[in-house]
């Protein structure tokens, strides 16, 4: 039995939106395919089975949080960029 998931997320801007889905676009082929529409990301998952479309989109999802924690690491609102020496 094929299960199919649509998971629509958004997001505080576009620019973090376009960060994430660049970052997570590698995961993409085959399982999932991940669009972004402005600041909203719409990710299509499927696989040959409930259990299956679980483990994907957990991975997917873990992939989105690790994204937007990277970015707001690497570039806190209020800061700006880091000089070079």
């Amino acid at each position: 039995m094929k299960s199919v998931a649509r998971l629509t997320l958004t997001f505080d801007d576009a620019a973090s939106a376009e960060a994430v889905a660049a970052a997570v676009a590698l995961d993409d082929e085959g399982y999932l395919r991940t669009t972004r529409r402005g600041r909203t990301l719409i990710a299509e998952a499927s696989a040959e089975g409930p259990m299956g479309l679980l483990r994907t989109l957990d991975d997917y999802l873990a992939c989105i949080s690790v994204a937007e924690r990277t970015r707001a690491e690497a570039r806190p609102r209020g800061r700006a960029p880091r000089r070079r020496a």
